[in-house]
């Protein structure tokens, strides 16, 4: 067993001000995302630079944020639906932390479509140069989750396990940074290598869902199930089935992609 790095969620503290590391994490990830998003030879060629391309980073943030937060209502906690229509303001309140990551794929989705449509921009090609940064926000994210001592792992014996100070005194496998090395860091890897192949229009999005939701799927076994919803069927998280429905996704889509090629 290892000890647990006991780093201060709070960054930063200004009076009443308050900069937290998950919240950062965010942000660079935007940042992350613009600036690999701009060096790519099919992002130059559709011209995607410079105010177009922070516009588009916009429009998918704000789908993100609103997507993850409406995500972790809906998916996570639709056992209290009731309180959240009796106190509407609930659906918005990130400060009350509770995010999804398949909600905000979701409304991130949604915000490039609608920018893209707007622009005349192909939904496609663009969806492809997006997606290939998508990894790097979701390992930082996970680091964000792992300094807030969230999400943390089921009870394990392995060397490298730790306590967690809201797990109770049981040590347990650290799985935000199983999520952090395989959805993040390998995920990422993979999609940089192919980015430039020949693919049809929309294959690097299958390519994503697939790798994310076997990733994630994997993770899940080693990952404490969310306290009020447990076990689904006594076998399964929810993260797995919402995983299970992103591999089927792509591999219906797969078959029914734009069957030109992208030229550079």
């Amino acid at each position: 067993m290892i000890p647990f790095p006991r780093i201060d969620p709070v960054m930063i503290r200004i009076g009443p001000l308050q900069v937290r590391w998950y919240g950062l994490m965010y942000v660079l990830g935007f940042l992350a995302a613009y600036f690999l998003i701009k060096i790519q030879k099919k992002a130059r060629r559709l011209g995607l630079q410079g105010d177009l391309l922070q516009n588009l980073v916009f429009y998918m943030a704000v789908g993100l944020v609103v997507g993850a937060r409406l995500g972790y209502v809906f998916f996570y906690q639709y056992a209290e639906l009731g309180f959240y229509f009796r106190h509407p303001i609930e659906f918005i309140a990130v400060w009350h932390g509770g995010m999804s990551f398949h909600g905000g794929l979701a409304g991130a989705m949604l915000g490039g479509i609608l920018f893209c449509r707007r622009k005349g921009l192909p939904v496609w090609e663009v969806a492809d140069i997006v997606i290939v940064t998508a990894p790097v926000g979701v390992g930082l994210g996970r680091l964000g989750n792992f300094i807030n001592g969230e999400l943390f792992g089921r009870p394990a014996s392995v060397p490298w396990a730790m306590v967690f100070p809201e797990g109770g005194n049981v040590a347990r496998h650290p799985s935000q940074l199983y999520e952090a090395g395989l959805e993040g860091l390998a995920l990422f890897l993979l999609l940089w290598t192919v980015k430039d192949r020949p693919f049809r229009p929309g294959a690097l999005i299958c390519l994503f869902l697939a790798g994310y939701g076997v990733f994630r799927f994997f993770v899940e076994f080693f990952r404490q199930p969310d306290p009020q919803i447990g076990l689904l069927w006594g076998a399964f998280s929810m993260g797995q089935l919402l995983c299970t429905g992103m591999i089927l996704t792509a591999v219906i889509l797969w078959p029914l992609l734009p069957k030109k090629n992208i030229e550079d």
